[in-house]
């Protein structure tokens, strides 16, 4: 049997916190983390586009609606586990089912729109990098503040679907959150409930993988392009020129290099965050005979 079936399904209506200690440490930690990060991210912006006296670029739209995406989920997710573990009570205890749905919402909601924001961030680096002339002419500021407004709206389409009977949102241990509901048991819509996990699981999945491949696309674009550069050069150089000229091209690829790295960074942090969620959505079968 399961273990973690087993520990999930006994948090399924448990009116107190499994396993209470009452010190959140953990909790308010990862609080202060997010904030204090996404706080971070936005101030560094600021200060980018004021040194540098320019308009913000469609990366940096993409960059602030994420950091601001993840700090409005940060600051609306994390009270009403902090009022659990005040009081010893789990968040079906607090607010019936109608809390923990509004929080399973608001879990997915917030899962799924900062990874598609992800993606867009990864499609934009891949098509200003390999295809530079396309993305001059039709990749604008105004492109990506739809691209937003496109997303939130899908996202709050799509997390909203539980509430029309396509999935179901259900408290998990130690009780102080809910979340799709993954293995429907005892409910007459299974098969609903299960293709919704299903989907949002896949479609989590698929994204990443999306990131990934546009990121090594980038990779291998930025690195061919240095070579042809210095392949051109090659025959009429010196060393010494050589060097210089490699220099150079890195110092006018500085700030694709440095999206680069921003992007890649935050895919590795949000990929390691989000790969035990997206795991625990794949349905799992009950265990026969108790």
């Amino acid at each position: 049997m399961n273990n973690s079936f087993v520990s999930n399904t006994s948090c399924h209506n448990t009116p107190s916190i499994m396993g209470y200690s009452g010190k959140p440490t953990t909790s308010i930690i990862m609080f202060l983390a997010a904030v204090g990060g996404n706080l971070l991210a936005l101030f560094i912006l600021g200060v980018h586009q004021k040194e540098h006296h320019s308009r913000s670029s469609v990366f940096c739209i993409l960059v602030t609606g994420l950091a601001l995406t993840d700090l409005l989920g940060t600051c609306l997710l994390s009270p009403p586990v902090f009022i659990c573990h005040a009081h010893n009570t789990s968040l079906i205890s607090l607010g019936g089912d109608r809390l923990c749905n509004l929080f399973g919402f608001a879990v997915s909601f917030f899962g799924l729109a900062p990874t598609l924001i992800l993606c867009t961030m990864a499609l934009e680096r891949c098509l200003a990098i390999s295809h530079p002339y396309f993305y001059a002419v039709h990749i604008r500021r105004s492109f990506a503040k739809f691209t937003l407004f496109f997303i939130y709206l899908f996202s709050l389409a799509f997390c909203l679907l539980p509430y029309g009977g396509y999935g179901k949102f259900r408290q998990y241990c130690p009780g102080t959150w809910c979340f799709v509901d993954m293995d429907a048991t005892g409910d007459d819509r299974a098969n609903l409930v299960l293709a919704f996990s299903l989907s949002y699981s896949s479609l989590m999945a698929l994204l990443i993988f999306i990131v990934f491949v546009c990121n090594g696309s980038v990779i291998v674009s930025l690195c061919q392009m240095h070579r042809n550069h210095m392949v051109r050069r090659g025959s009429v150089v010196s060393v010494a020129r050589k060097k210089r000229l490699s220099l150079a091209w890195f110092g006018r690829g500085e700030e694709e290099m440095d999206h680069l790295v921003l992007l890649a960074l935050i895919t590795v942090i949000f990929v390691v965050c989000s790969l035990p969620l997206t795991s625990l959505l794949l349905p799992v079968a009950p265990p026969k005979g108790g």
